[in-house]
């Protein structure tokens, strides 16, 4: 399985397989950790303090409450809890086509660097580096493609952080209305999906490499792939969190009161200070290690599943 695969001429699912396999796991972990992803957003769309300013810690975990749950503020715990899955099925259509595009198109994107790149990228950073190097390449290439995604996750942002946007309208209606303005932020998306992607597969690539000193990364342990995607996934997190924060406000706010990228850096220095660039890392950061391990386990099982089934029960070799 290869979200994040070696060269060479080993057996290779098919892209059938990939997609399938991706989009399923996509799914799950959408159901698993959506709620994890509305706090965080909500938290990065935020503006007010909700710690200090000489409030005491009853009226800060009021605000929080307040932040985090919106209306059902003051409802029963299931009702919060059933507050955090605003828009699932837009946010559906966006994790599911990410997770297919990002896992199932980085091993092409890889593949054509191996086939087309290799001596360069082994000349320029060594055999070693050049391996781990061209993983994260990929990654950036297809991180950067991402954007085409934009507007499903547009509307799943609007919906989990400003949902009296759609009062009234429907999918279609939106879109009709909107057109080209549910790109907004296309070119912070960009800056934050090339680092990130960047981080995420070649950090990975790189605990495989030096630390577990994997020559075939599709042998690595469930240990190893664990570590390995922890350490991707902070560096992508650490690294696209100042950008991720500027694309969610813009995102953010409705149609009809759009604020640009910098005018939003702007405000953030001036009145949030620096700090504000990392709001909402910690939430994520937490379900990091769970939501890649979920992830990652369920993508391995079902991709070499659905290749066995396309390939009518014959074993990978045959």
């Amino acid at each position: 399985m290869s979200p994040v695969g070696t060269s060479g001429k080993k057996h290779s699912e098919s892209t059938t397989a990939r997609l399938l396999g991706s989009g399923t796991s996509g799914i799950l972990e959408l159901f698993t950790f959506h709620p994890v992803d509305t706090v965080a957003k909500r938290l990065m769309s935020n503006t007010d303090k909700i710690f200090g300013n000489g409030q005491s810690v009853t009226q800060s975990l009021g605000k929080l409450n307040q932040v985090l749950f919106r209306e059902a503020a003051n409802k029963a715990t299931l009702s919060k809890y059933l507050s955090l899955f605003p828009g699932l099925g837009y946010a559906a259509g966006y994790k599911v086509a990410q997770r297919m595009y990002k896992f199932g198109g980085q091993p092409v994107v890889r593949d054509l660097l191996d086939k087309n790149y290799n001596q360069t990228f082994t000349r320029a950073f060594g055999e070693r580096n050049g391996k781990a190097i061209m993983h994260a390449t990929a990654g950036s290439l297809i991180g950067i493609g991402e954007v085409a995604l934009l507007p499903l996750d547009v509307l799943k942002i609007k919906m989990q952080t400003n949902p009296e946007t759609f009062r009234g309208r429907g999918l279609f209606k939106i879109v009709a209305d909107e057109g080209m303005a549910l790109y907004r932020g296309a070119g912070w998306t960009v800056m934050r999906n090339a680092p990130g992607s960047f981080a995420l597969f070649g950090g990975s690539a790189f605990v495989k490499e030096f630390v577990f000193k994997l020559d075939d990364y599709n042998k690595a342990t469930f240990i190893q792939n664990f570590f390995s995607s922890i350490g991707g996934a902070v560096a992508s997190l650490a690294v696209s969190a100042p950008m991720d924060v500027i694309k969610t406000r813009i995102q953010a706010r409705s149609f009809e009161n759009p604020e640009s990228g910098m005018v939003i850096l702007r405000k953030m220095v001036q009145q949030e200070g620096f700090g504000a660039f990392f709001k909402g890392l910690t939430p994520k950061i937490l379900v990091v290690g769970p939501k890649l391990v979920f992830g990652f386990t369920l993508a391995q099982w079902f991709i070499p599943a659905f290749d066995r089934i396309l390939r009518g029960g014959k074993a990978a070799n045959e």
